[in-house]
């Protein structure tokens, strides 16, 4: 034993495992009497904010609620899903926040899958989670514990479906002391399911400590002051927010929080609440470039936003500009808690045009300062490619800021794992800089309006129509939403069908933003040994846009 470890051991004093959970002891100690959450008429400052997750906390742990359990939330942007990114991990328990936007059959498969005891779920959401639980109960023999939150800023249908009314279950309860952190900062906090590269949803699980640390990566990435005012477009169930609801909290800032993502709601929240942060995918922002100049007026603050998605066009990021908005470009994956990377601005792109300025940010850039690698190698030979901007690798990242792995699913833990690095899967080139820009797609993944589609899972729709033979799904540039799918479909011989038939036959299949937007009734190029040339039918799809 050395001289520095003799007589010098961790103790409740000088010890304690890292947990976004103790930013919102601090800031209801330190900023209790400032705002917290404003959602229309209801106010709550950091004491009431964590009073409440307290009472979550108590409420919870009264039904047997535990370390390891799983919580799932289907909820809009509330107060009560921030409060549950607070209650949950302080229980030790993990959140599994819902995508609002699936269908009942995927909904129960995902609560099944990772054997979720609670759901606390806006009345919204009654017409597709009453069929969910259904599904569950028959298909799974799974029953939950059903909490319905009755918004009062929500004033459309849906009955209750669950035993507990939230304010009245939270009200029945005392605040627990202290919101505490787990013992090991490994535990899980979240379970997130993204669909990969087929249809197969897989359950990424991610831990206290990166959280913790991509929490505060944020707010230095994006040099947040004291008290920001943030507003969220930005669903919290995507990668729970991209770790802003703990971002927030550090900070003493205030959630502004929206139902729904309009451009009037957007600027006239930001207008009356001063908001001077949010984060958003490509077409909320084209939203707000959409947007009569008159509904900006009397936006004096200087806001700030981030985008992150498929690769932000480029009229994007200049109009942002135009419009005086300061853009923050982010890349990452669920895998990695949402941003890992961001393009740093350096204080010499000022000098530059608004047309190179708009290049220089719209790439991927380099990795977030709390995460130890990102590089670009081969995913074969795990060799790095030269800074030369055009020789193309895959995008890997190692460090704190990556995912525990795939809930039950270890072959596709070790696989994304291989050679000690996260593989993402998306081809890049690292350019002289060492700004990362991607290229390609290896994963043919589609991101359409911030939301994750398998190409694979609509190939699959289409294949069960008995008309067609053959069929490649790709993404095709949109204006509004960044991508979205395209069908490339042979038919069988003798065989006929529209493609308003096979959008239909596709919308009974799928949820409706995987639905193609268009279908191409064309011949498909193959390989020699009959495997789809994709990269041909990418190319057609961009060239054809670019003519549109």
């Amino acid at each position: 034993m050395n001289i520095y470890e003799q007589g010098l051991d961790k103790n409740a004093a000088n010890f304690v495992a890292l947990s976004p959970v103790s930013f919102v002891e601090r800031s209801a100690e330190v900023f209790g009497d400032l705002p917290a959450v404003i959602h229309g008429a209801r106010r709550y400052t950091w004491a009431q904010c964590r009073d409440r997750s307290a009472r979550l906390v108590a409420a919870l742990a009264g039904i047997g609620v535990g370390r390891g359990d799983t919580v799932s939330a289907m909820l809009p942007n509330t107060p009560e899903m921030v409060e549950a990114h607070y209650a949950v991990p302080a229980l030790g328990a993990v959140l599994n926040p819902l995508n609002t936007r699936l269908d009942p059959p995927l909904l129960a498969w995902q609560m099944n899958h990772c054997e979720a005891k609670v759901l606390i779920t806006d009345r919204e959401f009654a017409p597709t989670i009453a069929q969910a639980l259904r599904l569950l109960k028959q298909e799974h023999g799974r029953s939950l514990v059903v909490i319905d939150v009755c918004d009062s800023e929500y004033t459309g249908p849906g009955e209750r479906v669950g035993v507990h009314e939230y304010e009245a279950w939270l009200a029945a309860h005392e605040p627990v002391p202290v919101l505490q952190g787990p013992q090991d900062e490994w535990d899980a906090i979240a379970v997130s399911y993204t669909s990969g590269t087929t249809g197969d949803p897989k359950g990424v699980v991610t831990h206290h400590r990166g959280a913790y640390l991509n929490a505060v990566c944020n707010a230095a990435t994006w040099t947040m002051p004291n008290f920001p005012r943030y507003l969220w477009t930005l669903p919290m169930f995507h990668c729970n927010g991209w770790c802003f609801p703990w971002t927030v909290a550090i900070l003493g800032g205030t959630h502004v929080c929206l139902r729904k993502v309009e451009a009037q709601a957007i600027l006239d929240a930001m207008r009356e609440h001063r908001v001077d942060h949010y984060c958003a995918a490509p077409i909320v922002h084209n939203l707000l470039i959409a947007a009569p100049a008159a509904l900006r007026e009397g936006i004096k603050q200087k806001v700030r936003g981030m985008v992150a998605g498929a690769a932000p066009p480029a009229a994007m990021i200049e109009g942002m500009a135009k419009i005086g908005f300061d853009i923050t470009h982010v890349y990452g994956l669920t895998e990695v808690y949402g941003p890992a990377a961001v393009a740093v601005k350096r204080d010499s792109w000022a000098a530059e045009t608004l047309s190179e300025q708009t290049r220089l940010n719209g790439r991927q850039g380099v990795r977030y300062p709390l995460q130890e690698g990102m590089t670009v190698m081969g995913a074969e030979d795990m060799q790095l490619t030269p800074a030369d901007g055009e020789t193309m690798g895959e995008i890997m990242f190692r460090g704190n800021i990556v995912m525990k792995g795939y809930l039950k699913n270890p072959a596709a833990t070790a696989k994304a794992f291989e050679g000690g690095w996260f593989h993402t899967g998306d081809l890049a080139v690292m350019e002289p800089d060492r700004y990362v820009k991607i290229k390609d797609r290896s994963k043919d993944i589609i991101i359409s309006g911030g939301e994750n589609i398998s190409s694979l899972e609509v190939e699959d729709a289409l294949y069960r129509h008995p008309a067609v033979m053959a069929c490649a799904v790709v993404a095709r540039p949109d204006p509004k939403w960044g991508e979205t799918p395209l069908a490339f479909v042979e038919l069988k011989p003798e065989a006929s069908v529209t493609a308003a038939d096979l959008v239909a036959h596709c919308k009974a299949l799928l949820a409706g933003y995987k639905v193609p937007r268009e279908i191409r009734f064309e011949a498909i190029p193959k390989t020699s040994t009959g495997k789809i040339q994709k990269f041909t039918l990418r190319e057609r799809a961009k060239s054809r846009s670019a003519l549109e």
